[in-house]
């Protein structure tokens, strides 16, 4: 089990690193906004710059994967993006929904061999 988590670790980090930089930097062309209620949130993200901050949590995040140090906080940080980019591929652009999953499921590897790390979000007290 440890092998495959590092192997998804390693992937994971490498993808939010590498789309979270793109944010800033522009190297991968974007295709035109689509059309319709997903054009318009992804114009929204960007005319507000609130893409930004969710660049900066995917580098961010992605590194601390990467690094293999402090990872429970880099799934802390990626998880509420990844909840948005599969949310948004089920509910407005399901032409993405396949690489969501794959990402949900590298993410649900890598928090399933660190979930001692977690344990007390759902511990219960007597």
């Amino acid at each position: 089990m440890k092998i495959i988590a590092t192997i998804a670790r390693i992937i994971l980090g490498c993808m939010f690193v590498f789309f979270g930089l793109n944010i800033f930097f522009q190297f991968l062309h974007m295709p035109p906004p689509p059309s319709g209620p997903a054009g318009d949130f992804a114009k929204a993200l960007f005319v507000s710059h609130y893409l930004y901050v969710v660049g900066a949590l995917q580098v961010a995040g992605g590194a601390l994967c990467l690094a293999g140090r402090f990872v429970p906080l880099g799934l802390t940080l990626l998880g509420p993006v990844i909840v948005n980019i599969l949310l948004f591929h089920i509910l407005l652009n399901p032409t993405g929904l396949p690489m969501a999953i794959v990402v949900s499921m590298l993410a649900l590897i890598v928090l399933w061999y660190h979930r001692a790390s977690f344990a007390g979000l759902v511990k219960s007290n007597p």
